[in-house]
C-alpha cells in the first residue's frame, strides 16, 4: 500500500498543543486537507462542525480523551498521538474509547503509514488494530517489557485484536 497515495487529498484533524509538533505532522502529510488545533476548545469545534476522514489526537494538553468520545460519537476515526501518556492504561482506554490506532510520537515519522492504515481498514470495513499490532505489536512489547503485557487484560485484547 502506498500511504501517500491512499491519503492525497484526505481530510485530517490533527490537535496538538506543541506548534513543533503540528509542524511537523502538518510537513510530513502534505498530500492531505489539514485542519490543525491547540485547545480541546478550538479542537471540539472543529468535530462538531466539519467531516474527517481521520483526526490525529494528542492524549496530553488537550484533554485527548474526551476529544476521542466526541471523535467517536462523530463517526471520526481517531488514531491516538502521545508521547507522555504512553502506559498500558491509556492504551487501553484508548481503545475501549473507540480510537482506531494508538502510536508513540517517537514514531511519528510514519504517521502517514499509520494514518493509511486506519482509512484503509475503515474503508474495507476491518479491524484497524490488527493492522496496528502487526506494525507496532514489537514496539510495544519491548516498552511495556515482554509480550506478556496482553496477558492481564488478556479476553480484552483477544477481542481487540480479532479480524472481523
Amino acid at each position: 500500500m502506498d500511504a501517500k497515495k491512499m491519503l492525497y487529498g484526505r481530510r485530517i484533524l490533527i490537535v496538538d498543543d506543541e506548534p513543533d509538533v503540528l509542524q511537523t505532522l502538518i510537513e510530513i502529510l502534505e498530500m492531505c486537507k489539514i485542519d490543525t488545533a491547540t485547545t480541546f476548545e478550538e479542537a471540539k469545534a472543529l468535530l462538531e462542525t466539519n467531516e474527517y476522514e481521520c483526526a490525529v489526537l494528542d492524549i496530553m494538553g488537550v484533554n485527548g480523551f474526551k476529544l476521542l468520545e466526541i471523535a467517536a460519537e462523530r463517526g471520526t476515526p481517531a488514531l491516538m498521538l502521545t508521547a507522555h501518556a504512553m502506559t498500558e492504561e491509556s492504551l487501553k482506554k484508548s481503545a475501549e474509547g473507540g480510537a482506531a490506532y494508538f502510536a508513540p510520537k517517537d514514531l511519528m515519522h510514519n504517521i502517514d503509514v499509520f494514518l493509511a492504515d486506519v482509512i484503509d481498514a475503515q474503508e474495507k470495513k476491518k479491524n484497524p488494530w490488527v493492522k496496528w499490532f502487526e506494525r507496532l505489536g514489537s514496539f510495544y512489547d519491548k516498552r511495556f517489557v515482554g509480550p506478556n503485557w496482553r496477558e492481564k487484560e488478556k479476553e480484552f485484547w483477544d477481542k481487540k485484536l480479532k479480524y472481523y
